[in-house]
């Protein structure tokens, strides 16, 4: 999209990152609370690593089946619109999880909750990225990504300071969840579409969903599309297995829940200079580099997270791991819409890349879930996440290709 198509719109850039950021903070603080509540759940309700470990896998089942039906959905009938209907889902869903009576509803109402979460990601990142001019658009796609850690921080706040409170608890927390979300909701009614998508014809709108999934394995696009769905599956599994289980890890390795969940926010600070940082290089070294490098980083603080024994370590450790693991996030927002340089097919390319991502987001926390049951040691499962890491490294680095600049339309 040219410079002169951005001036013409009518949302200032700014604006469009504060409204659709806002949304990720409040997404952000639902995964974040999650992985807290399932700690203090899992004393609550007796919970086994097993069932606690489907709480999280659930929801990933929920954001693969978003990612799918929303990313086709956004290439039918606009980016606002799957925008729109994807928060309205995520805030119901995680209001109405504060009433949940026991595992069973509480599983169902977090796939409801993972629909419109995976659904909105993907298409958030597609209408900013059609929005932004080409020279500034990786920058302004990551700096969306750090509303994320935003989000975290806010959650582990709240984890730290109210779930612990009898009058509050988890209950408490889930609502505060939804309710600002309402107020993104709101906001989101005052943006125009995408210009790019605005400028398709009917036709192309309407192109059938098969037409579209043959066209991202058609040989123009072949390539980017196997390596995005390989990295995406690494890192989602990685990720989920890791940061979901992360307050629990700690409470393995002998902390109790109020002081994990202290640790876990210490850490979590470390995710918003991992992000600046990004913001900063891609645009000035590319994005292929910056991935590789940060997915690297992730992979080695990962072992170092494994390996820990000591407060000090497990801190240091897990703060590289929040920095480099948040920063490699806000390269792949920015790195997916690329690869697709036609708007018709754009939305659904990277909700499918989204939706092969959560299928490894279904299989990493079930992974530490079971392993930790067998008493496997931490070492040992993070070990496997760094395999997994390298996997997606070596995807990047010989399948993809550098899109610094490119126009798209």
């Amino acid at each position: 999209m040219n410079t002169s198509a951005v001036q013409g719109s009518a949302t200032p850039r700014n604006r469009l990152l504060f409204v659709a950021g806002l949304g990720w903070l409040f997404d952000a603080m639902d995964v974040g609370l999650l992985s807290f509540i399932v700690a203090a759940l899992s004393s609550e309700w007796h919970l086994s690593k097993v069932e606690a470990g489907w709480i999280f896998s659930v929801n990933s089942i929920g954001m693969a089946a978003g990612a799918f039906v929303f990313g086709i959905y956004a290439d039918k009938k606009g980016r606002k619109a799957a925008f729109m209907l994807t928060l309205l889902l995520f805030s119901i869903a995680s209001g109405l999880s504060a009433l949940a009576w026991g595992l069973a509803s509480l599983m169902v109402l977090r796939f409801f909750i993972g629909m419109g979460l995976g659904g909105e990601l993907p298409v958030a990142s597609t209408l900013v990225s059609e929005n932004v001019a080409a020279r500034e658009r990786g920058r302004i796609v990551v700096l969306l990504e750090s509303f994320w850690a935003a989000g975290w921080i806010v959650a582990a706040l709240i984890a730290y300071f109210l779930i612990p409170l009898p009058a509050v608890g988890w209950r408490g927390a889930m609502l505060l969840c939804a309710l600002p979300a309402f107020y993104a909701l709101y906001l989101r009614f005052r943006l125009p579409d995408s210009v790019s998508f605005v400028r398709l014809g009917n036709g192309e709108k309407q192109e059938p969903v098969l037409q579209k999934a043959r066209a991202l394995l058609a040989p123009e696009y072949r390539r980017s599309t196997i390596m995005l769905w390989v990295l995406w599956f690494c890192v989602v599994f990685s990720y989920y297995g890791m940061f979901l289980w992360l307050p629990s890890v700690m409470m393995a390795k002998g902390f109790d829940l109020v002081q994990s969940f202290g640790y876990v926010l210490l850490m979590t600070l470390a995710q918003l200079p991992g992000y600046f940082t990004v913001a900063w290089l891609i645009e000035r070294v590319g994005r292929k580099f910056v991935l590789v490098v940060y997915l690297f980083g992730t992979m080695v603080s990962a072992y170092l997270f494994g390996a820990a024994e000591t407060q000090a370590h497990l801190l240091m450790a897990g703060a590289l791991l929040s920095f480099f693991n948040l920063g490699a996030w806000g390269a792949l927002y920015a790195y997916t819409p690329e690869q697709y340089r036609e708007t018709r097919i754009r939305g659904t390319g990277a909700g499918f890349a989204a939706a092969v991502g959560r299928i490894g987001g279904i299989f990493g926390p079930l992974l530490v879930g079971y392993l930790m049951a067998m008493r496997i040691s931490v070492s040992v499962v993070f070990g496997i996440f760094c395999a997994a890491l390298l996997v997606g490294i070596l995807a990047v680095a010989f399948l993809g290709k550098e899109t610094r600049s490119t126009q798209i339309a």
